[in-house]
């Protein structure tokens, strides 16, 4: 079937959807979800929003860009970021004002509290920025765009997973999209197309991600000829529940929360004196391993969160979602144990790369593809560099959804329509029969379960170049293999088995560029480390990698405005 809108929404976390509340008056909208729109990985978000408003001491703009761009190794486009804590306080009262229920200090202000790596005064102490919602702050944002998507009547597609995009003459016209719930292929033509899908974290083995963020939005936007940006930075939060990966958030340790090692020291004293436990996450990820690997975590290769000494009242008010977690999955009540914790697979730092407006660039030159955006966390601005700070995440989906909404919404009137031929789709369903109709030997699990693995033990939180090297010709040995797979279920009616058979080929192809991104930075930068190149190397690589399709590598400059690269001490 084929369906036209003027403006279609891929996607229907937090950018997906703030895009859709800024031009919903002004355009036809629909919004395509592979899940049913209240399922989107945002509303796991936990921590907060950062925004300097100064409810609880003082802070500015200028405090907020300097850690950001500090948290960011110097990789972070400081014209981006400058953009973003600028238009943070905005974010926070738009959001108050359509009914998100911040928590409140004693004097009936919006609550905000530490987050690492945030400081007051440039770097000297840290400082309280992150407004939250107790510590389920993502899913009541969530709910409340989705409500006003609803009120204003936005035509959303549910449960479509988007197989291709239309592009022709340089010109996104639109996409095809499978109905899971019918089996039809579906034409979505359309003169604006916003890429919002989130990240792919599920290439790793241990990952705070939920099942659907495997990166199909990247690397749609790929196999249509975008380069991908900074792609060997993968953040690793420091606190995933051991063993399972869940995340214990960064808010834990903003209310006070400590890391201990195996004899009961606060290790971080170590590594960051100035914010111990609230250091940037890189930091404090490769402070936990190495405790571990110099033998003083504990058994089975973990750390203790302890919360013990926050009291029962703090813990359940501020900690609620946190402690419920760590009650149900491990049996461990945080009100009188530690947790226990390892580094898990949290954010992407890379991806399509965009103005600050969302137009998908296609080159270094900023060459734009029209009618092409994204926003969040699959798009790469750059504002978070090398290394994300906590809560910023949040922060960069409502700026840049927003910004991306508004420029769709100026940029469609001089847009004209462009019908598409039935070609597309019908090479849609020649790529969906040749997966149901063949009779390879390969399973899914076992391809995904050895990718995962390998992603782990060759491009997790340490690296070099043996490592990388073998990870790459393995992963290269699996895409071979991935032609070789059968799909038991030839139903029409959600068929997941062959939905999970097309993700594993975006995670597939994302892993060979995540890897070769590592394999070329031969330095350390925030998330990225080489142990074999253990310093940062600003003369050679200060600088974003864009790996085009095929496997060529281009960089392109870092815009540097008023911080100049140095000594990256916490």
């Amino acid at each position: 079937m084929k369906f036209h809108h003027d403006i279609v929404i891929v996607g229907a976390g937090l950018a997906g959807l703030r895009a859709a509340v800024e031009c919903v008056e002004k355009a036809d909208i629909a919004i395509v979800s592979k899940v049913l729109p209240t399922r989107s990985h945002s509303g796991a978000a936990q921590g907060g929003i950062t925004a300097s408003i100064g409810n609880e001491e003082e802070d500015h703009w200028e405090w907020h860009m300097f850690d950001t761009v500090k948290g960011s190794d110097y990789l972070a486009d400081q014209d981006a970021v400058e953009i973003m804590v600028r238009d943070a306080p905005r974010v926070i009262y738009e959001l108050e004002h359509m009914g998100v229920p911040f928590s409140r200090n004693t004097v009936g202000r919006i609550a905000q509290r530490n987050f690492g790596g945030h400081t007051r005064d440039y770097g000297k102490k840290p400082v309280k920025r992150a407004c939250h919602v107790s510590d389920r702050t993502g899913r009541v944002v969530l709910d409340t765009l989705y409500d006003q998507c609803l009120r204003h009547k936005v035509k959303f597609y549910p449960e479509h997973y988007v197989l291709s995009l239309v592009l022709e003459d340089g010109r996104c016209d639109g996409m095809i999209a499978y109905d899971l719930s019918s089996g039809e292929l579906n034409l979505i033509e359309a003169k604006a197309v916003l890429l919002a899908t989130g990240g792919c974290g599920r290439i790793f083995k241990t990952t705070s991600n939920g099942f659907a963020s495997t990166g199909d939005g990247l690397n749609l936007a790929h196999r249509a000829g975008i380069p991908l940006m900074d792609m060997e930075f993968v953040q690793f939060h420091p606190t995933g529940l051991y063993p399972l990966g869940i995340l214990v958030s960064e808010a834990a340790r903003g209310e006070g929360a400590i890391l201990r090692n195996n004899q009961g020291e606060r290790f971080m004293e170590r590594y960051a004196p100035t914010v111990k436990d609230l250091a940037a996450r890189d930091v404090v990820s490769r402070a936990i391993l190495t405790e571990v690997r110099e033998g003083r975590g504990f058994e089975g290769g973990f750390v203790h969160l302890d919360l013990t000494h926050l009291g029962e009242e703090k813990i359940l008010e501020k900690l609620w979602e946190i402690t419920s977690f760590v009650r149900i999955y491990l049996g461990i009540d945080p009100v009188h144990e530690p947790i226990p914790v390892y580094p898990t697979c949290h954010y992407i730092m890379g991806g399509i790369p965009t103005d600050a407006e969302g137009r998908v660039l296609k080159d270094e030159s900023r060459t734009v593809t029209k009618g092409l955006y994204a926003a969040g966390e699959c798009a790469c601005v750059s504002v978070h560099g090398a290394n994300r700070l906590g809560c910023n995440s949040l922060l960069d989906t409502l700026v840049f959804g927003r910004r991306a909404g508004l420029a769709m919404k100026e940029d469609i009137a001089k847009i004209e329509y462009h019908p598409v031929s039935d070609e597309p789709l019908e090479k849609a369903k020649e790529l969906i029969g040749g997966l149901l109709d063949n009779k390879g030997p390969e399973k899914i699990a076992i391809i995904r379960r050895n990718m995962q693995s390998l992603m782990m033990d060759h491009c997790s939180v340490f690296r070099d170049e043996d490592n990388l090297g073998i990870g790459l010709e393995e992963i290269r040995s699996l895409k071979k293999r991935l032609r070789n797979v059968e799909i038991v279920n030839k139903g029409r009616y959600f068929n997941y088995e062959l939905m999970e058979a097309i993700e594993l080929g975006h995670q597939l192809d994302l892993a060979e560029v995540i890897l070769l991104s590592a394999f070329r930075r031969k330095e350390s930068r925030g998330a990225h480390f080489r142990e074999d190149f253990p310093a940062r190397d600003d003369t050679n690589f200060l600088k974003h990698t864009l790996v085009f399709p095929g496997g060529e590598v281009r960089y392109k400059s870092v815009t540097v405005t008023r911080y100049h690269p140095e000594a990256r001490v916490y």
